[in-house]
């Protein structure tokens, strides 16, 4: 991978042995992520869909960057404040895979498509109606993307006919340009059993490319579907059809992404120390949910599975049962379960190898919510 870079790159942290860190601080092994880069970009390099990352997962433009670097086409956002901070760290290609709605918030929209190439999902003939008209008054063009429900149950409109309809809608209107479909097998990811897993996404995401040669028989290009994830990368990414994968996950990893696809390494986590042993086999370190991110269950501890963590719900404190012989101040490495809410409570993450930290790299989305 190309060198590292950071505005940090002065930070008094680096060359600091991990074990001196103050706590909690998030942290990302940097050869293991690279390796997972570089895993997936292997994977689509001969393929034709490509991988347009996910940015909410670590939300820091140096690693979106180390992404692009190994072979992504764009980047996926989940909100136009993310999309923001990696135009203004020089990101021109963006699919804002979120409606957007709101006269402030679609004027900003419009301001950004004016220097890049920006793509965002709609559901609804209003909000093609209200782009249109934010970026007729911006002189600028914004993609627009039919979000299409494969079974989700969120946001999207049904397959078939009323995507097909909003399509022809779309394409009449000036200001935008109709980009293609996104569509997310969200409901299906976390389905432990890979082959089960692989069927029943690839069945879901069939809708969206019947869709597809739908609006396409009706005369209407559709430039691109753009969906998937890096727990169906390997399933729903290699269907004829789908163009571009929003895998976010596989850059970072988690504990539950790391069950459901553990030829990815488990590159981040968060330091965190021992603050009391209020019994023999009991202890308590010094992070909650305020610290680490769980909505898919409880964290672990690396390099102890024996482990256990009975609940994750106190905001300061984690107790930790089967505790080993851990004296206070002991530092540990925490694997959250959810690593895009993990990110997202940061403001800056350590990237380490050897047990010594490389640099610090700002996360700019974190708290990026509008």
């Amino acid at each position: 991978m190309a060198g590292i870079t950071s505005p940090l790159s002065q930070d008094a942290r680096i060359g600091q042995p991990l074990t001196e860190l103050d706590t909690p601080s998030l942290l990302l092994n940097l050869a293991a992520s690279d390796r997972n880069l570089e895993r997936m970009a292997q994977f689509f390099a001969d393929r034709p869909a490509k991988l347009r990352p996910h940015f909410k997962n670590h939300k820091c433009v140096t690693l979106a960057k180390r992404q692009l670097a190994a072979g992504a086409v764009g980047m996926t956002c989940a909100k136009l404040g993310e999309a923001e901070v990696l135009v203004q760290q020089g990101v021109n290609n963006i699919l804002i895979a979120n409606q957007v709605v709101g006269t402030a918030r679609l004027a900003r929209l419009a301001r950004l498509a004016r220097g890049a190439e920006i793509g965002v999902a709609i559901d609804h003939v209003d909000h093609a109606t209200a782009i249109s008209k934010a970026a007729v008054d911006a002189g600028s063009v914004v993609s627009l993307l039919i979000e299409v429900d494969i079974g989700m149950g969120r946001c999207g409109v049904q397959p078939g006919e009323p995507a097909l309809k909003l399509a022809q809608y779309v394409s009449k209107l000036p200001g935008v340009r109709f980009g293609g479909i996104q569509a997310f097998e969200g409901h299906l990811v976390n389905v432990m059993d890979r082959e089960e897993r692989r069927q029943k996404s690839r069945a879901a995401m069939q809708l969206a490319i019947d869709t597809r040669r739908q609006m396409e028989a009706a005369g209407i290009p559709v430039h691109c579907i753009s969906g998937c994830s890096s727990a169906t990368y390997d399933s729903t990414g290699v269907m004829e059809g789908v163009d571009e994968v929003q895998a976010g996950t596989y850059a970072t990893m988690d504990r539950q992404y790391h069950r459901l696809t553990p030829e990815f390494e488990i590159a981040l986590s968060v330091l965190v120390r021992v603050i009391s042993r209020p019994a023999v086999s009991k202890a308590v370190v010094d992070v909650g949910v305020k610290g680490a991110g769980g909505e898919f269950g409880v964290p672990s501890l690396r390099d102890f599975p024996e482990a256990e963590i009975p609940w994750f719900l106190s905001e300061e404190h984690t107790v930790i049962n089967n505790a080993k012989d851990w004296s206070i101040g002991q530092p540990l490495h925490l694997i959250p379960s959810h690593a895009c809410t993990t990110c997202n409570l940061y403001r800056e993450i350590l990237v380490h190898d050897n047990q010594v930290v490389l640099d610090v790299w700002p996360i700019e989305g974190s708290g990026r919510l509008t």
